[in-house]
């Protein structure tokens, strides 16, 4: 393990956003504490470090919080430079390329997946599905144009576009469950599907991410339009 410091990491199970910077901490071998929190009874220190949104995570370094997911993968990888591949290109515009697609993923695809869970009709959910198809169509080309034929988005290791989509794998599989309909496959998706498979196999993310067993369970008391309780 490299040598952390004082890291806490303020977390929830089924947070792909948490499940971000459990991966990237991972990655880097960061030992730390996890502090899970229950969302209808935060903890005062969730609430203290991160007062304008009040979710998770958090990382705390050294007593100084930092908030929101993707800028918390950034500062693991500039903390910990010295510990394993950096997450990020190290060219300037792929840099800025991949925080586009990183930006792309949370304001675009993150938020039609949520559409999906709280869709009221069939009509409603399934335009959202075909909207999240033509998304992830759109994302296995940019896979294939930005990894070069390497295994994963950043080349030959996960990085900060990997981390980023794929911490939302664990809820792409609860809507596959619960619809019946595959979004991510070799037939729609062909090198998108590939690099899930990979993407999952890797024992940092297996330790990070849900069952799915267990996440449909969730979504059916939190997305209650969703599933039949």
């Amino acid at each position: 393990m490299a040598i952390s410091g004082d890291v806490k990491l303020l977390s929830l199970w089924s947070s792909p956003y948490a499940m971000r910077a459990m991966i990237a901490l991972g990655l880097k071998s960061v030992s730390y504490e996890l502090q899970e929190e229950i969302l209808a009874s935060k903890s005062e220190l969730l609430l203290r470090s991160n007062p304008v949104h009040k979710k998770v995570p958090v990382l705390i370094h050294k007593n100084k919080p930092v908030c929101e997911s993707l800028i918390i993968v950034e500062y693991i990888d500039e903390v910990w430079s010295s510990s394993g591949p950096s997450f990020l290109p190290s060219d300037p515009y792929d840099r800025a390329v991949a925080r586009f697609w990183g930006a792309y993923i949370d304001e675009k695809f993150f938020a039609t997946l949520r559409e999906i869970l709280r869709a009221e009709g069939e009509e409603a959910k399934r335009a959202a599905m075909a909207k999240a198809e033509e998304q992830l169509a759109l994302l296995d080309k940019a896979f294939a144009e930005s990894s070069n034929g390497n295994p994963f988005f950043n080349g030959g290791h996960i990085g900060y576009v990997d981390i980023a989509l794929g911490s939302i794998l664990a809820w792409v599989s609860v809507i596959e469950l619960v619809f019946g309909r595959t979004l991510v496959d070799e037939t729609k998706t062909p090198v998108l599907s590939k690099w899930a498979e990979r993407f999952r196999s890797d024992p940092v993310v297996r330790s990070a991410m849900p069952e799915t067993e267990k996440l449909v369970e969730y979504a059916k008391k939190v997305f209650p339009k969703l599933l039949p309780a």
